[in-house]
C-alpha cells in the first residue's frame, strides 16, 4: 500500500475523549506505515503562515494522553472560513487559504474531529478542495445525527451527576432546593441523562415546553410527603416563561447560552417560597479527563476513521449504533440533528420516575 500522509485536527468546543481519538489515529496509521500531521487549533493553524502543525508519532502519544482532558492539538469555534471576521469588521472568504495548507502539506487525507458545525464547514472545504475528508463526531451536547453517542458526552453527564450527588446532600442539610444549569446548546441530553441517573425531582429540557405551575406542584407536593428538599436540573437552552432565550455575550460579540439556572431559581423561589441555590457547571463538563467509556469509543472511531482512509471511503462519518461502531454519509449526519425524542424511552422513564419534566 503506497505511503500516505494523513492530517488531522479537532475543531468546535472541547471535550473529554479528543486525545483518545487523536493517539488511536497515530496508532492505526503507524500499522499502515502512514504519517500523521496533527493541525494546530483547528481549521486556524491551516489559515495562518507558516502553517502550524507538528507531526505525531507513537511516542508524542502514549497512554497518558488518552487520559488528559482537552485535546493537545487545540481547538476552536470561531473564524467560519467562509465568512472570517477581519480587523476592519469586515467578513472575508479565507477557504482558499485553508485549502492551500492542506496541499501545502501534501495530505493524502484529513480526519475532522467535530460536531455537526465544524462537519458542514469542513464538508465545505473539503468539496471545494478535493481533499478526502473523514469526521469523528464528537460533542458533549450528543447532537450529531446517526449516531448514538458522540464522544465526549458520556464524561459530561458523569460530570453533572456527580454534581447532583454533592448537591444532594447539602440541599437536604439547609432545606433547600438546589437547582444545577448543564450544558447542551438546544439539545438536552445531558440534563436528562444526569438527571435521572442523579435522582433529580424535576428535569427541563428545551425539547419540552414546561409550565411554571407545574415544576411549583412537584416542589411543593414533596414537602408535602416530608421532603425538606428538591433537585432541578435545566439544560441551558430551556427558555423563560415568556418564551425567551437567555444568553451572555463575550468579548468579540459572541453568544452564548447562560443564565437561565439564575432565572429559574429566582422564579422558583418566588412560586413556592423556597429558599434556591444555583451552580452552573459551564465548562467543567468539557474540561474533565475522559470517562472510559469515552476513551473506548474514541479510540474505536480513530481506528475505524483510519481504515476508512485505508479503503478508499471519503466523505464518510464514523458512528456508534447497536453496540458497534459504523459509518455513514457525513452530509446525512450533518443534515439530521437529535435533539432529544420527547417520545423516547429514557423520557418514559423519567415520567415513570415521577420526575416532572414541566408538562404534567
Amino acid at each position: 500500500m503506497t505511503a500516505k500522509t494523513i492530517g488531522i485536527l479537532t475543531s468546535g468546543g472541547d471535550c473529554g475523549g479528543l486525545n483518545a481519538v487523536i493517539r488511536a489515529v497515530v496508532h492505526r496509521a503507524a500499522a499502515y506505515g502512514w504519517r500523521v500531521l496533527g493541525i494546530r487549533d483547528g481549521t486556524m493553524g491551516l489559515l495562518e503562515r507558516p502553517l502550524r502543525y507538528s507531526e505525531l508519532s507513537l511516542s508524542s502519544v502514549d497512554i497518558t494522553t488518552m487520559r488528559l482532558g482537552g485535546t493537545v492539538l487545540g481547538t476552536t469555534n470561531k473564524g467560519n472560513p467562509f465568512a472570517f471576521p477581519m480587523p476592519n469588521k469586515t467578513v472575508k472568504d479565507r477557504s482558499s487559504e485553508i485549502i492551500a495548507g492542506v496541499r501545502e502539506l501534501g495530505l493524502d487525507a484529513v480526519i475532522g474531529i467535530g460536531g455537526d458545525g465544524s462537519f458542514a464547514i469542513l464538508r465545505k472545504l473539503a468539496q471545494r478542495g478535493k481533499f478526502p475528508l473523514v469526521g469523528i463526531p464528537k460533542t458533549i451536547d450528543n447532537d450529531v445525527g446517526l449516531t448514538e453517542t458522540s464522544v465526549g458526552f458520556d464524561t459530561a453527564v458523569a460530570i453533572a451527576t456527580e454534581a447532583l450527588d454533592r448537591l444532594q446532600p447539602t440541599a437536604a442539610s439547609h432545606a433547600r432546593v438546589m437547582v444545577l444549569e448543564v450544558m447542551g446548546r438546544d439539545a438536552g441530553h445531558i440534563a436528562l441523562h444526569a438527571g435521572i441517573s442523579g435522582g433529580a425531582d424535576v428535569i427541563l429540557i428545551p425539547e419540552i415546553p414546561y409550565d411554571l405551575d407545574k415544576v411549583a406542584a412537584k416542589i411543593n407536593a414533596l414537602k408535602e410527603q416530608g421532603r425538606n428538599f428538591a433537585l432541578v436540573v435545566v439544560s441551558e437552552a430551556v427558555r423563560t416563561i415568556e418564551g425567551n432565550t437567555i444568553k451572555v455575550e463575550y468579548r468579540g460579540g459572541a453568544r452564548r447560552f447562560g443564565g437561565i439556572g439564575h432565572y429559574l431559581g429566582a422564579v422558583i423561589a418566588e412560586a413556592t417560597g423556597a429558599e434556591t441555590r444555583v451552580t452552573v457547571l459551564g465548562h467543567v463538563q468539557r474540561g474533565a479527563p475522559p470517562s472510559a467509556q469515552d476513551r473506548l469509543l474514541g479510540t474505536a472511531f480513530g481506528v475505524h476513521a483510519v481504515d476508512l482512509i485505508a479503503e478508499g471511503k471519503f466523505d464518510r462519518m464514523v458512528a456508534w449504533r447497536n453496540r458497534q461502531v459504523i459509518d455513514v454519509p457525513l452530509a446525512d449526519a450533518v443534515a439530521k440533528n437529535q435533539a432529544v425524542d420527547v417520545n423516547s424511552h429514557l423520557v418514559k422513564t423519567a415520567r415513570a420516575l415521577g420526575i416532572c419534566l414541566g408538562d404534567e
